[in-house]
C-alpha cells in the first residue's frame, strides 16, 4: 500500500461556510447522498500527478481514503482519512491541491443545491442548460469581464508521447510570450504541456495573473486528474455541459494529437460551427502537431472531409510542426473574435450568441441500447450526424475509462455500432489508426476494443 496521511483542514479559496443541510447530503453515503461523489472526485485531486488513468485502480489503491465535511463554530472543516502522501509536504497539504480540493466541494455543492434540485433551471430546453452552465461559471469565479479576449483551449490525449507533450509546451509557451492564457481538460498530456509552456512565458513577460483553467466532469476526472498547473478548477455536471464550458468561454480553440476523446471533441465542435446560425461567427479552430503526428491529423482530416463535406473543412486549419505559427494565428483569429463581438455587443467573457442545438446538449448515457441506436448515415443534416458520431466517440471513452461504461463492457461485453457501409468501412479505419498509433491503448495493457462495428 502506498504511503498516507489522515488530517484536518479548512477549505481555502472557496465555499467556507455551509449550511448543516448540505453538510448531511455530503456525509450521506446512500444511493441518493454526495458522499460518494465527493470521494471520488476528491481522491482524484489530492491523486493529482499519478500517472495512471484509471478511475477504478486509483479507487482500488485508496480504497480506505474517505473524507468528511464537520461543521463547526467558525465554518466548515474537512476530515481526510488515509489520503495519497504526495498531496502533502512535511504534513501539510501543498497549497495548490487544497485550493482544487476546495473547488471540488464549491462544485458539487453548487450545481446540486442550485442545478440539480432546483426549478431555476429548465434543463429540458437549451436556454435553461446554457444559463446553468453561466451560473456554474460565474460560482467558480471563472467569468473575466475585465479581461480582452485571450483564454485558448487547448484539446488533445492524456497519454500523448513525449515528442507531442514537448510540442505541446511549445505551443503553450508561444501563446504565453503573447498575452495567452490556457483552458484544458486540466488532466496531464497535451491538457497539461500548454499550460506549463505558457506558465514559463508569463514569468518571462512579467504577466501576473496568468490564467491555467481546467474544466472537468465526475465521470472522467479520476482517470484525468487535475495537473498541478491548475489554477482555477470546474467540475461541470456531466460531459455535454463540460464541453459547451469550453466553446462558450474559449475565444479559439487548438487541437493536439489524441486518441478517441479527442475525435468526440472535434466533432461536437465542427457540429456546433456547421449550424447555419453559427456559419459566420469567428471562432478559430487549429489542429497542430509535431512532423510524426501528421498522419493522425490526415486521418482526421479525410474523415470529417467523407463525414461532413468541404464546410467542416473550411472550419479548420492544420498546421504541422509549427508553434509559433500557431500562436500567431491563434492571435490573429482571437483578434477578429473581438472586433465580431464588439460589433455586436456581445460578452468577451461568455458567448451568449453561439447557437446549441438540444442534440449537443442533452447528456448521452452510453448503454448497449443507446449505442445501437444511434443513426450513422449521411442523410441527414451535417450538424446532426456530428453530434450523432460524437456521441458514438463518447460511447467508446466511456468503454475505455469511465467506470460506468467499463462494467457495461464487462457484464454485456462491447457496444455495437450500427452505420451505412461506406461511413462504417471509414469509421473503423479510422479507429484502427488511432490503434495502430498507440492512442487507444490503456498504461499497462494492450487495447482491447470496448466496440464492435455492424
Amino acid at each position: 500500500m502506498p504511503e498516507t496521511i489522515s488530517t484536518i483542514l479548512s477549505p481555502e479559496g472557496s465555499l467556507e461556510v455551509l449550511s448543516q443541510h448540505e453538510v448531511n447530503r455530503l456525509r450521506d453515503t446512500s444511493a441518493k447522498g454526495l458522499h460518494d461523489l465527493l470521494r471520488r472526485c476528491a481522491l482524484a485531486v489530492l491523486n493529482c500527478g499519478t500517472p495512471t488513468d484509471d478511475g477504478r485502480q486509483v479507487m482500488e489503491t485508496y480504497r480506505d481514503f474517505d473524507i468528511e465535511v464537520l461543521q463547526q463554530d467558525r465554518g466548515i472543516r474537512l476530515k481526510l482519512t488515509h489520503a495519497p502522501a504526495e498531496a502533502f509536504v512535511d504534513g501539510k497539504m501543498i497549497r495548490g491541491i487544497r485550493e482544487l480540493l476546495s473547488a471540488v466541494l464549491r462544485d458539487i455543492v453548487y450545481v446540486y443545491n442550485e442545478i440539480q434540485t432546483q426549478h431555476r433551471f429548465d434543463l429540458n430546453t437549451g436556454e435553461g442548460t446554457t444559463n446553468a452552465i453561466f451560473h456554474i461559471l460565474r460560482k467558480a469565479g471563472a467569468l473575466k469581464p475585465s479581461r480582452d479576449p485571450s483564454l485558448v483551449v487547448c484539446w488533445g490525449g492524456h497519454s500523448i508521447n513525449r515528442e507531442e507533450y514537448e510540442y505541446t509546451k511549445d505551443v503553450g509557451y508561444h501563446l504565453g510570450l503573447r498575452d495567452m492564457d490556457i483552458c484544458t481538460g486540466c488532466g496531464p498530456g497535451a491538457m497539461k504541456g500548454p499550460m506549463k509552456g505558457a506558465n514559463v512565458a508569463h514569468a518571462k513577460q512579467r504577466r501576473y495573473g496568468g490564467r491555467y483553467l481546467g474544466i472537468s466532469e465526475p465521470g472522467i476526472i479520476a482517470a484525468e486528474s487535475p495537473n498541478p498547473i491548475v489554477n482555477e478548477l470546474v467540475i461541470m455536471p456531466d460531459i455535454e455541459k463540460r464541453l459547451e464550458a469550453f466553446v462558450r468561454v474559449g475565444h479559439g480553440i487548438i487541437v493536439f494529437p489524441g486518441g478517441v476523446g479527442t475525435a468526440e471533441e472535434i466533432l461536437y465542435l465542427l457540429g456546433i460551427l456547421l449550424h447555419p446560425d453559427n456559419r459566420d461567427m469567428p471562432f478559430p479552430v487549429i489542429f497542430t502537431g509535431p512532423a510524426s503526428s501528421a498522419d493522425y491529423f490526415k486521418r482526421i482530416d479525410e474523415f470529417l472531409a467523407y463525414t461532413l463535406g468541404d464546410e467542416a473543412r473550411n472550419r479548420y486549419r492544420i498546421i504541422i510542426d509549427d508553434p509559433a505559427g500557431v500562436a500567431r494565428a491563434m492571435l490573429e483569429g482571437i483578434d477578429e473574435v473581438a472586433e465580431f463581438r464588439r460589433a455586436h455587443q456581445d460578452a468577451f467573457y461568455y458567448n451568449w450568441r453561439l447557437n446549441i442545438q438540444r442534440d449537443f446538449q442533452e447528456p448521452f448515457e452510453a448503454n448497449h441500447q443507446a449505442m445501437a441506436g444511434l443513426a450513422l448515415h449521411r442523410d441527414q443534416p451535417v450538424h446532426t450526424l456530428a453530434a450523432n458520431l460524437r456521441r458514438a466517440f463518447s460511447g467508446i471513452v466511456a468503454g475505455n475509462v469511465k467506470e460506468a461504461g467499463i462494467k457495461a463492457i464487462e457484464a454485456e461485453g462491447p457496444f455495437r455500432l450500427h452505420a451505412e457501409a461506406e461511413l462504417m468501412t471509414r469509421l473503423d479505419d479510422l479507429l484502427n489508426s488511432f490503434v495502430a498509433q498507440g492512442r487507444m491503448k490503456l498504461p499497462g495493457s494492450a487495447y482491447v476494443p470496448c466496440y464492435t462495428l455492424t
